[in-house]
C-alpha cells in the first residue's frame, strides 16, 4: 500500500469520535481476546481507570514509516519499553487529540505544524488501568526532534511495511489470575516492541490493512 493509498484509508475509516469507555469503568474496551477481555473487566472494578493518549506518528516518506520512542530507563512505568508518543489526558487537555500532541511536542519535540491529525483508533486497555487512545496522523517530513531525557531514551523510525506485514506479528500469552491472556510483539533489529504499543500496531492493521 503506497503511502497516498495508506492515508486516504485511514480518512475513510477512522474519526474523532471519543468512545464512552475512556472514562466509563463499566464500558470495556473489546480486545478480541477473552482473556484480556475478562482481566480488563476485573481491573475496572478494582481500580481506577487511567485515561491515556497516544499519537501514532505516520511520517510520509515515499515508504512511510511510524515514529517510536524508547521510554528512559529510569521511570517508574514502564522503564525502557518502546512507546508511542502520549501519557495522560490532563484536566487541562481539551480533548484526547491535544493530549496526544502536547505529550509529542513535550517528550519528542514534534511540532505541531508538521502534523495533520486524521482520526481515532479503537481504545485499548492494558493490564495497569490505563485506557489509551490513540490518534492517527500524518506527519510531514522535515521535522526536527528534541529528546525531552526525562521522559525518552530515543526516537526512532520503522518501516509501516513492517509493521503492517501479519508476519512480524508474532503472538504470545501469560496467566492472570488462572486466565491465559495473549499480546503482540513486533521484534524489529534490537528493538523488542511489545505489549500495548505492539498491540495498538495490530488494531491499525485490522482497521486499515486487513481485506
Amino acid at each position: 500500500m503506497s503511502s497516498a493509498e495508506f492515508f486516504d484509508r485511514a480518512r475513510a475509516r477512522l474519526r474523532f469520535d471519543v468512545p464512552a469507555g475512556l472514562t466509563d469503568p463499566d464500558a470495556i474496551p473489546e480486545s478480541g481476546d477473552q482473556g484480556t477481555d475478562r482481566m480488563l473487566a476485573i481491573l475496572a472494578r478494582e481500580q481506577p481507570i487511567r485515561p491515556a493518549a497516544v499519537l501514532i506518528p505516520v511520517i510520509d516518506r515515499p515508504q512511510p514509516t511510524v515514529l517510536l520512542t524508547q521510554r528512559a530507563a529510569h521511570l517508574n512505568d514502564h522503564a525502557g519499553q518502546i512507546s508511542f508518543p502520549g501519557g495522560k489526558i490532563d484536566a487541562a487537555d481539551a480533548t484526547p487529540l491535544d493530549a496526544a500532541l502536547r505529550e509529542a511536542e513535550e517528550e519528542v519535540g514534534l511540532a505541531r505544524p508538521f502534523i495533520d491529525p486524521i482520526g481515532y483508533l479503537d481504545l485499548y486497555g492494558t493490564s495497569f488501568g490505563f485506557r489509551i487512545l490513540p490518534t492517527v496522523a500524518r506527519v510531514e517530513p522535515g521535522f526536527e526532534l528534541r529528546i525531552n531525557t526525562s521522559e525518552v531514551d530515543d526516537a526512532f523510525e520503522v518501516p509501516l511495511s513492517f509493521l503492517m506485514n501479519p508476519v512480524n506479528h508474532q503472538l504470545h500469552s501469560k496467566e492472570f489470575r488462572g486466565m491465559e491472556r495473549y499480546y503482540y510483539a513486533m521484534p524489529y533489529g534490537e528493538r523488542y516492541i511489545w505489549g500495548a504499543t505492539a498491540g495498538i500496531l495490530r488494531v491499525l492493521y485490522q482497521r486499515i490493512f486487513a481485506p
